[in-house]
């Protein structure tokens, strides 16, 4: 269905119309904010009486002093209700946000990194951190076995077999 357009001064004489509705509802409800003011202040705050004499002043003075400090009290406290619950109000918007999972993850692309650039990426510049596994292990002693000490070299058996010398000592050992 083909919608009709609605012709620009049409259009602007409702927008002006609109305009000055809200205007006098705003107006409205300014006034019935004031007259809401004006009855509880006349409810919660009576014209103090004026003292005559010394002694009626200081006790209206006290009076106040007291009013004062009860009022102190009630603002203190709802002013630290007031930071405990939008501190609360703050964490379980972080929490709603967590759990929808707007935060999509990126793609990771493997990169060929030696170990010690990665740990200079992920640690900063500042501190200078070498890979060396072999730095920290236990230095370890062989102990030789008192078995090998006494059997003799392997090379020098090899020497005195070469030749035909060695071949004629083996015939004489094996006889």
């Amino acid at each position: 269905m083909a919608e009709k357009k609605m012709s620009l001064s049409r259009r602007n004489h409702l927008k002006s119309l609109l305009l000055h509705i809200g205007k006098s509802t705003l107006e409205e409800e300014a006034q019935q904010e004031e007259e809401e003011k004006m009855k509880y202040m006349e409810v919660h705050c009576p014209t103090p009486p004026a003292p005559c004499c010394m002694q009626e002043l200081q006790d209206l003075c006290r009076r106040l002093h007291k009013q004062i400090d009860l009022v102190d009290e009630e603002r203190y406290d709802m002013e630290f209700k007031l930071t405990k619950s939008n501190k609360e109000i703050d964490d379980l918007k972080i929490k709603v946000q967590d759990l929808k999972g707007k935060f999509k993850k990126p793609v990771l692309k493997r990169v060929r990194m030696s170990a010690d650039a990665m740990l200079a990426a992920l640690l900063g510049s500042k501190h200078k951190v070498s890979l060396d596994l072999r730095a920290n292990l236990k230095q370890v002693k062989k102990e030789v076995k008192e078995e090998e000490k006494q059997t003799s070299d392997w090379r020098k058996n090899v020497e005195d077999k070469a030749g035909m010398d060695g071949r004629k000592k083996m015939f004489e050992a094996e006889a």
